[in-house]
């Protein structure tokens, strides 16, 4: 297992992943809440990739990405300035039980360290479906903070 930023030479494999995402979101769900096209969806992320708007850290089998983490930086107020928004966390299946996901996140919290953001927040798919990604990221550190937004707090 390799985790590392990749930039937007690897816009393809991410946004293979991120249609892998929201397909999957989709059919728990039995709705359509996204209509994602891997050709549009990697050209959106070269830009915000190379416009310095999202950073992508991936998880690599060798030399295969099987999971990524996308993330972005945002401000406000209550969270006293910058802090990171994960904006997608994606592994595929058959890695989930090999801790791809756990490394995922420790690698972006130490991204926000290095940051210096006051913590990370994210969204997860829509509950009961996806109350296995509730209990993963309350495993990995995150504080339900009200309806589906958690939050990390960054030391």
């Amino acid at each position: 297992m390799e985790y590392r930023i990749v930039g937007s030479e690897k816009a393809h494999e991410i946004a293979r992943l991120t249609v892998c995402l929201t397909s999957e979101i989709s059919e728990r769900t039995g709705t359509s809440h996204f209509n994602l096209d891997v050709t549009v969806t990697e050209k959106l992320c070269k830009k915000l990739i190379q416009e310095g708007h999202y950073i992508v850290l991936a998880a690599f089998d060798n030399q295969k990405i099987v999971g990524f983490a996308g993330v972005c930086e945002s401000y406000s107020l209550y969270a006293e300035g910058a802090f990171g928004i994960i904006q997608e966390l994606y592994v595929q299946p058959e890695y989930r039980s090999k801790t791809f996901g756990k490394q995922l996140v420790a690698g972006i919290i130490d991204f926000a360290e290095t940051k210096r953001w006051k913590r990370l927040e994210l969204c997860t798919p829509p509950l009961p479906e996806f109350s296995g990604t509730v209990s993963f990221y309350i495993a990995n550190g995150f504080e339900i903070t009200g309806g589906h937004k958690m939050k990390y707090a960054i030391s």
